[in-house]
């Protein structure tokens, strides 16, 4: 049975599941929820100028996977799957046991592209921002990459303001603090075991063959100046899944969050067609 729901309609609690401690915000609204799943070594706060931009009337649940945020680490290394069938079990614990729209960001959009293929019945529409097939995709500047090896940017604000515009692209080139501002929203800083976990999860993961049995209709959000998930990906994956739309922006890797009140709308447009 769900906790009592504050009266400003959001629910933040700690939920066991399938072995796992899981802190999630649910705002309750109305229709079909919209499930975020988030960008690798983010907790959920991250997430608060895009769930502000979208439909205050809207359903929206975001969660700190293992490791991160307010959740502890994971006793063992997970993959993808296994992930999926936990926040599948975290629905449920919250009393949504129907269809979900998800939305998936960076990391979180493998997560995302998981639940669809492995829940079909669970997932009404799929969103991919910023993201990839995994290990089998194009991938960006390997100067690039190293930078993602470390959860460092999330425990040092003046670092991760340094290399914003270089790692993030878009809005972050143009003033670097955006990011600063915006990881000031973390309350708790994941552990490195808990990024540690994220990035092997990635790294035996891909979509690439699975993409073709996604038969959900889905919306591909893509930066063209996106150093970390270069657009390519973008154009791959719409050519792999049967029902899957893009929309371009010129922005970066964070623009969905740190430029939300411009995509929130293309969000909207494509859960309301």
């Amino acid at each position: 049975m769900s906790a009592p729901v504050p009266d400003n309609g959001v629910e933040q609690r700690l939920i066991p599941v399938l072995g796992q401690q899981i802190r999630v915000s649910v705002r309750w609204g109305s229709g079909v929820p919209l499930v975020v799943c988030n960008g690798i070594g983010a907790a959920l706060e991250v997430l608060d100028p895009l769930v502000a931009a979208l439909d205050p009337d809207t359903t929206v649940v975001r969660f700190d996977v293992p490791g991160t945020g307010g959740s502890p680490d994971s006793p063992l290394p997970y993959g993808f799957p296994y992930l999926a069938a936990v926040l599948r079990g975290l629905l449920g614990r919250v009393g949504i046991h129907g269809q979900v729209d998800v939305l998936g960001l960076s990391w979180g959009g493998a997560l995302a592209q998981q639940f669809a293929f492995q829940y079909p019945l669970r997932c009404r529409r799929l969103i991919l921002a910023s993201t990839g097939t995994g290990v089998l995709m194009v991938p960006g500047r390997p100067r690039v990459l190293l930078k993602m090896l470390t959860p460092q940017r999330f425990l040092d604000r003046r670092y991760a303001a340094r290399i914003a515009g270089e790692l993030y692209g878009g809005s972050a080139r143009r003033d670097p603090g955006i990011v600063e501002r915006l990881f000031d929203r973390q309350l708790m800083a994941g552990s490195r075991i808990g990024y540690l976990h994220q990035l092997l999860a990635g790294s035996a993961w891909t979509s690439l063959f699975a993409l073709p049995l996604i038969r959900q209709r889905t919306l591909i959000v893509a930066g063209t100046d996106d150093p970390i998930i270069p657009v390519v990906n973008a154009r791959l994956m719409a050519r792999l899944l049967p029902h899957a739309t893009v929309h371009l922006h010129p922005g970066g890797h964070i623009d969905l969050i740190v430029d939300a009140p411009a995509l929130a709308p293309v969000i909207e447009r494509f859960r309301r067609d």
